[in-house]
């Protein structure tokens, strides 16, 4: 395609030399890998708790939209080193910021500093910010060095480690765990993202075996549920929501409205799935049946008010997830801790059913009374936590 007579702008739509960049919880980042592949990225080294993958304005819309993982997408404008303000303030104006804001753009900085010279994080950002506006204003002659900020929000972000300056602006907005479907509140929510992950990491593959057994007895809000569901039925988890960068007037509307529509062609809601939800308490079953009538999962999903020291299941190999009470926040430790134990009986009494549990409480694999065959480390609502793996007997045939 010619672009010498197009405007810049217009010619960002057509960039497909973009490097978009996927921030990723501690951990996760090989499963997010595995997802990006299953989208069709083979490339994406991982550095420094982020992904990297090339694309265009089209893939910013399919990330979005289809990735399970990851915490959000953000568009790489430039690298540079700084080691003072002056050259913080250098390096963010000779960013194109001409093409990516408007003269009303709601402009929001969001800094990191690692290691580096530069560590005042606040002063760090006022500089930039300094800088964005005084070459928004030179290079649209506009002699302002104010704006009203009125218009579509955008998230500047500066990463400075080792006196290595990254600069992005955020595509997502709120996080991608967001998926418009939790809107009531439980005590110890757990991210919709790392549940995703976590089932990710689980031998819970519907693709293969929709009707194989999914439960959480400790559902709380219903998250494992709802996202094992929406994993059997293929729902793309950014369906129902909007992002930052819909606003944004050099991003054609046609790249979300494919998106989307990649999305509903990509859903297999004639699986039959199996998926259990239950917890002891009455308020938070009828929460999570509410959220997963929001997530269009409701039917998918057997929700019953149980004591999970009492679980039990006539089916075979079945994948039991959960993420109990931790007894920082929800009950004396002590109580957690005999919960752990009874909890453990019941697991027993399933030998071919694989158990995945996370959870902060010390020493758990001593109250659950076995080590566990494979652990993890995680994090969960900045709890530093352990996702422990119990492997079952499996079927004869595999």
């Amino acid at each position: 395609m010619y672009f010498s007579a197009l405007d810049e702008r217009f010619r960002l739509r057509y960039n497909r030399n973009m490097e978009l960049l996927i921030p990723v919880a501690a951990g996760l980042e090989q499963t997010v890998k595995r997802q990006l592949n299953k989208l069709g990225y083979e490339k994406c080294p991982a550095d420094n708790g982020r992904i990297s993958v090339d694309g265009d304005w089209q893939d910013v819309a399919r990330l979005n939209v289809l990735l399970r993982g990851g915490e959000r997408v953000l568009v790489k404008l430039a690298q540079f080193k700084a080691t003072t303000f002056d050259e913080l303030y250098g390096g963010m104006y000779a960013v194109n910021w001409e093409n990516y804001l408007e003269m009303d753009s709601q402009i929001l900085m969001d800094g990191k500093c690692f290691q580096s010279t530069l560590g005042a994080i606040k002063a760090c950002g006022g500089v930039a910010k300094k800088a964005i506006i005084s070459r928004l204003a030179d290079r649209k002659k506009t002699g302002r060095k104010t704006f009203t900020e009125s218009g579509a929000r955008t998230v500047v972000g500066f990463s400075i480690y080792r006196d290595e300056v990254t600069v992005t602006i955020d595509t997502t907005g709120d996080g991608l765990h967001k998926r418009g479907y939790r809107t009531l509140s439980v005590a110890a929510p757990l991210k919709e993202t790392l549940a995703a992950c976590i089932l990710d990491n689980t031998f819970y593959n519907p693709e293969r075996d929709s009707e194989k057994p999914l439960a959480d007895p400790f559902c709380g809000s219903g998250t494992f549920p709802i996202e094992g569901a929406m994993k059997a039925w293929n729902i793309a988890p950014g369906l129902n929501r909007s992002f930052d960068f819909e606003r944004w007037s050099f991003v054609p509307k046609t790249h979300m409205e494919r998106a989307r529509e990649e999305g509903k062609d990509g859903e297999r809601r004639d699986r039959k799935v199996c998926i259990f939800a239950s917890d002891i308490s009455a308020k938070n079953v009828e929460i999570a049946r509410t959220h997963a009538k929001k997530a269009g999962v409701e039917s998918a999903i057997r929700f019953s008010v149980a004591d999970a020291r009492k679980f039990s299941c006539e089916i075979p190999y079945g994948i039991l997830v959960c993420n109990p009470p931790y007894g920082e926040r929800l009950s004396d430790t002590k109580e957690v801790q005999g919960l752990m134990r009874d909890f453990a009986k019941a697991y027993r009494a399933l030998p071919d059913w694989n158990a995945y549990i996370l959870t902060s409480l010390p020493e758990f694999e001593r109250w659950f009374g076995k080590n566990a065959d494979k652990k993890k480390k995680l994090s969960n609502a900045n709890l530093l936590c352990g996702l422990y793996s119990y492997f079952g007997k499996p079927p004869k045939n595999g």
